[in-house]
């Protein structure tokens, strides 16, 4: 049994969140205060969390970014603010998924669900010692790793899942559509907004120039593709 970790300092929300996860079979954990959180999401134990965006001391953001940096784990953001520059922060700094207050319980479960779905088959596939090179860019599939002229860059799940299969598939153009259903899943609930996050995330780790990038190609009005 999966067990969610909830990071939110407003206890009524944060055991009604609780309440929807448990009676979907998940167990679930609350903390309050986004420095407990960010230690206890470290544990291995902890499958997905769940992570407020307004807490006292450091907010989710930090507390988010802190995380992905030491591991790679689903982390959903939670908040009442519902403007884009809130959204494509949260999940710039690495979020998997950016949820709005209020939501229904299916909505929570089902988001939760998917994630965890997705994460179990990107982490769990056996792709034995599968090298992709272009140029000084280097994806061990098996490994779960990239190299940029032989220096390993750190990559949250999506963004190296979202990387590899344009690698796997140079020279097609895949739309933010295909792109989406494709690495976040048909049942998962977001916007295109997020695939063009993460290649922009992405950029910023392998490309010499983002402005004019060497690997990851805009196809303006229809997506984007890696040279073959």
């Amino acid at each position: 049994m999966e067990k969610i970790l909830i990071i939110e300092d407003d206890e009524d929300i944060a055991e009604l969140e609780r309440d929807y996860l448990e009676a979907a079979g998940f167990q679930a954990e609350i903390l309050g205060n986004g420095q407990e959180g960010e230690k206890r999401a470290l544990d291995p134990e902890i499958a997905l969390v769940l992570l407020d965006i307004m807490l006292p001391g450091e907010d989710g953001f930090q507390v988010c970014r802190k995380i992905r940096e030491q591991r790679n784990i689903p982390i959903l953001l939670v908040s009442a603010k519902q403007e884009d520059v809130d959204k494509i922060r949260g999940l710039g700094l690495g979020a998997d998924d950016y949820i709005v207050k209020p939501f229904s319980p299916s909505e929570l479960v089902a988001r939760v669900r998917a994630h965890l779905k997705r994460y179990q088959q990107l982490t769990g596939q056996n792709q034995a010692s599968k090298l992709l090179i272009r140029g000084d860019l280097t994806i061990d599939c098996a490994g779960h790793r990239v190299y940029v002229g032989g220096k390993e860059v750190v990559m949250p799940n999506k963004e190296f899942a979202l990387l590899e299969f344009l690698a796997e598939n140079p020279g097609q153009v895949f739309s933010k559509e295909t792109l989406f259903q494709r690495i976040w899943g048909e049942d998962s609930l977001g916007d295109t907004a997020t695939v063009s996050v993460h290649v922009n995330r992405i950029r910023e780790k392998i490309e010499k120039s983002t402005a004019k990038p060497e690997y990851i190609e805009t196809v303006w009005g229809v997506g984007y593709k890696i040279e073959e």
